[in-house]
């Protein structure tokens, strides 16, 4: 049995998948992986299932019908984490952008004090590959944004590679996280800093997708916008 299980959502995501299940189970730290796939017409959830034969026990597959948004997918995973008595439970992109090889560091920084390690592009030591200069600053702007409103201390608040310990999620009450995009990652390292949670960054270097299509839209980036003064105003209590 593994202490630390991974969460990935996943849309379309053929390309990619396998190649990333296989990285994950190749590293030297034992993780278990959670698939939740929002109805991918590719046949992503199909290649996750033929995998599990060969990685039983340690691969697992939620499969929604339609695409309710990374949020939503999170905070399912969240709960089935909880439900199987994970202690370090991780978000990730399924696309290459996270390196799982960070996912060890960002355990490793749990491990020494952190109640929620977060892979960040914007701390001394991050980095960004492959982005057009557009999305960086669009990107970097976002969270010097909701630094400044939300008067927090976390450089990459947008950022969705992140490590939380057991606790955290167990404190936080998810059913009232509700926001679904770059506003669903804000809002659970604000909540969590709240709270009174250590969150601590890990620089990482976040690299463009090589296969598969973005799921970024303009719809996300106003969530984010808006979202960050709603959240200002939020009074934020911890789960009974």
């Amino acid at each position: 049995m593994s202490d630390s299980l991974v969460i990935i959502p996943t849309y379309n995501e053929k390309e990619n998948i396998e190649k990333m299940i296989r990285k994950v189970f190749s590293l030297s730290v034992q993780f278990h992986i959670l698939i939740v796939d929002d109805g991918s017409p590719d046949g992503t959830a199909g290649i996750v299932k033929n995998l599990m034969a060969e990685y039983s026990e340690k691969l697992f597959i939620e499969e929604r019908k339609g695409k309710l948004g990374l949020g939503t997918a999170y905070i399912h995973g969240f709960k089935w984490a909880l439900q199987h008595s994970y202690e370090y439970i991780f978000e990730m992109d399924a696309d290459f952008s996270h390196n799982p090889d960070d996912l060890m560091r960002l355990r490793e920084a749990c491990l020494k004090g952190a109640d929620v390690a977060v892979g960040s592009r914007y701390v001394s030591g991050g980095n960004v590959a492959n982005w057009p200069v557009g999305r960086i600053m669009m990107s970097y702007f976002a969270s010097v944004y909701a630094r400044a409103v939300l008067w927090v201390n976390i450089k990459d608040t947008t950022a969705g590679f992140k490590c939380y310990r057991r606790k955290v999620l167990q404190t936080i009450e998810l059913n009232e996280i509700k926001f679904i995009g770059y506003a669903f990652q804000i809002e659970m390292k604000y909540t969590a800093k709240k709270l009174g949670f250590n969150v601590v960054e890990v620089p990482i270097t976040f690299v463009d997708r090589k296969e598969g299509q973005s799921k970024m839209s303009s719809g996300i980036f106003k969530e984010a916008f808006f979202g960050v003064l709603q959240m200002r105003f939020k009074k934020i209590a911890p789960a009974h």
